[in-house]
């Protein structure tokens, strides 16, 4: 199996990361899936996505959970039955969750793809970027930025906010692997810790509550 990273932040915060190396038959080994599960892997067209779903599987497993102790509220957010936070991510070859004992969290992974400078506005003030002259590093930073505001957008769990109104990270430099962010919705502010990593042309953004 791919367990690929896992990390700690302080005692009660835990990331797991997965490298699919696996095939779809290999994956479905000694997992058990509950009745909803199994439909929703069965209705999954694309084998990559197949394999994001039971990797994440044996990521619970990792750390004593099974399928059958997650259950997904109407907004699609995942919650564990324990009542600790859970997150969850896909991008293709990868998978993360972060779960945590005391504060909400959230987790992205995204690929390095020049897509995103086309849709850099759309999520972010591309101004701010444009003083940066080399494209990857550029293609770095926005990755950063949209796993970021994708992780904290996981973290509030309801539909209708924005991006690119209700969502802001503060400025950060490469080497330091963190920065913070705010979401600020219907008059109400709250402020949120911000790490990343990068590894094999992906990042993985994680972020809890401060």
């Amino acid at each position: 199996m791919a367990l690929y990273k896992t990390l700690t932040v302080g005692q009660t915060t835990k990331i797991l990361i997965w490298k699919i190396e696996e095939s779809t038959s290999t994956l479905k080994e000694n997992i058990v899936l509950s009745t909803a599960s199994s439909a929703r892997l069965q209705s999954m067209k694309s084998e990559l996505h197949q394999k994001g779903f039971l990797s994440i599987r044996h990521l619970l497993k990792e750390v004593g959970y099974s399928d059958l102790d997650v259950t997904y509220d109407h907004y699609g957010k995942p919650h564990l039955k324990d009542g600790k936070y859970i997150s969850i991510t896909h991008s293709f070859i990868f998978t993360g969750i972060i779960i945590s004992e005391e504060v909400p969290v959230g987790i992205d992974i995204e690929k390095h793809r020049e897509k995103i400078l086309k849709i850099a506005h759309k999520f972010t003030p591309f101004e701010a970027y444009k003083t940066i002259a080399n494209v990857d590093a550029l293609i770095r930073k926005l990755t950063i930025v949209w796993g970021a505001k994708e992780s904290l957008y996981k973290i509030y769990g309801k539909k209708k906010l924005l991006f690119l109104h209700h969502i802001f990270i503060d400025d950060f430099k490469f080497e330091t692997e963190k920065t913070t962010g705010e979401i600020t919705f219907n008059g109400i502010s709250s402020s949120y810790d911000i790490n990343f990593l990068e590894f094999e042309g992906f990042t993985c953004v994680f972020a809890y509550s401060k």
